[in-house]
C-alpha cells in the first residue's frame, strides 16, 4: 500500500492540494467559531443561542441524508440519541466557556482533545502510551498553564476551566462514538441527523429554565448576529461535516485529521488579529507550547500506513464551538 507521505495526487489524478485546501478551510472556519460564539453569547443566551443553532442546521441535514434516516434500526437511533446528549453536554461547556474567556483560550485549551482522547484510549485497551506521547502531553499542560496566566501568575479564569471540562466532555463523546458497536456501520449522514435532532430536543427542554428565551434571543439579534448565528450552523457545522466525507472518501483519514489538527491555529490568528486579543509575553509563550505540543502528540500517536482505511472519528461535525 501506497504510504501518505508518497502520495501526490488522489485517485483520479486529481491533485492532493485540491483537496486538502478545503480541508484547511474547515479547521479555519472552526478556529473562527469561537470569536463567532463570543460575538453572540452571553451567560444569560447560551441555550437559547444553541437551541436557535440547531434547529437552523438540523432541517437541511436532514435533507442532505434523505433516505438514510429510514433505513436506522431502532438500536442505531437509541445510540445517536445518547451521543447527541453527548454532544449537547459538550457545547454547553464550550459556550459557556467561551463566554467567560478570550477566543483564542478557548481554541488552544479545547484542542487538548487530541492528547486526551489517545490517553483515553490506552487506559480502554490497556495500551501504554509511549514516551514521545507523554512527552508531548506534558509539553501541552505546561502551554496550558502559562496561556491561562496572561501576563501575570493568577487562577485561571472560569471560562478557562469550562474549556478544559469541555476539551474532556469531547473525549468521553469521541470515545463513545468509536466504541459503540450500534454505530460502527451507520451511515454518517443518519448519525448526525439523530445527534442534532436530540440537541435540539435536549436545548428545548431547558430553554423554559433560561434567562432569555430563544425568540426574545432572536428578535434581539442584530442583522450582523444573524450572519453569525448561520454561519456557525450553516459553516461550522454542515459544511464541515460534508468536507470531512469528501476528503476522507479522496485522501485518508490519517490525512484530514491532521490537516484539521491546524484548528487551534486558526482560533489563536483569529482571536488575536479579528478579536483583539492580548495573551501577553506568558501567555504567547503558552500558545506555542500547545500548538508544538498538540502537533508532536498527534504525529507520536499517528496510525501505520495500513491504518489509513480505517475510519476517522473527526468523520462527526464535533471539532468546534
Amino acid at each position: 500500500m501506497t504510504t501518505l507521505t508518497s502520495r501526490t495526487a488522489s485517485p483520479g489524478n486529481r491533485p492532493l492540494w485540491l483537496i486538502d485546501v478545503p480541508v484547511v478551510l474547515v479547521a479555519v472556519v472552526w478556529g473562527s467559531s469561537y470569536l463567532a460564539a463570543k460575538e453572540l453569547a452571553t451567560g444569560t443566551t447560551v441555550i437559547a443561542l444553541l437551541l436557535l443553532r440547531f434547529v437552523v442546521a438540523t432541517p437541511v441535514m436532514a435533507v442532505v441524508a434523505g433516505r438514510g434516516i429510514t433505513r436506522l434500526s431502532g438500536r442505531e437511533v437509541a445510540a445517536g440519541a445518547v451521543l447527541g446528549i453527548l454532544l449537547s453536554g459538550v457545547l454547553v461547556l464550550e459556550t459557556f466557556g467561551v463566554v467567560h474567556t478570550s477566543a483564542t483560550n478557548a481554541g488552544l485549551l479545547i484542542s487538548l482533545t487530541m492528547i486526551f482522547t489517545p490517553l483515553a484510549e490506552g487506559v480502554a485497551t490497556r495500551t501504554r502510551p509511549t514516551g514521545a506521547f507523554i512527552g508531548a502531553a506534558a509539553l501541552s499542560v505546561t502551554g496550558v498553564a502559562l496561556l491561562t496566566q496572561g501576563s501575570g501568575f493568577t487562577a485561571p479564569s472560569s471560562g478557562d476551566l469550562l474549556m478544559l471540562l469541555a476539551a474532556v466532555a469531547r473525549t468521553v463523546h469521541v470515545m463513545a462514538m468509536s466504541r459503540m458497536k450500534a454505530v460502527r456501520s451507520t451511515d454518517s449522514g443518519a448519525l448526525t441527523v439523530v445527534q442534532f435532532a436530540t440537541a435540539v430536543l435536549v436545548f428545548a427542554l431547558a430553554s423554559p429554565f433560561a434567562a432569555v428565551s430563544p425568540v426574545d434571543a432572536a428578535a434581539a439579534y442584530s442583522p450582523q448576529q444573524w450572519a453569525a448565528l448561520l454561519h456557525l450552523a450553516l459553516m461550522c457545522t454542515l459544511f464541515a461535516f460534508f468536507v470531512q466525507m469528501w476528503a476522507v472518501r479522496r485522501t485518508s483519514p490519517s490525512r484530514v485529521s491532521l490537516l484539521l489538527g491546524t484548528e487551534p491555529l486558526w482560533a489563536a490568528v483569529i482571536g488575536v488579529a479579528v478579536g483583539g486579543d492580548r495573551p501577553g509575553p506568558l501567555g504567547a509563550i503558552g500558545a506555542a507550547l500547545v500548538l508544538i505540543g498538540t502537533t508532536w502528540g498527534r504525529q507520536a500517536m499517528a496510525p501505520p500506513a495500513a491504518a489509513e482505511d480505517r475510519p476517522a472519528a473527526a468523520s462527526q461535525p464535533t471539532g468546534a464551538v
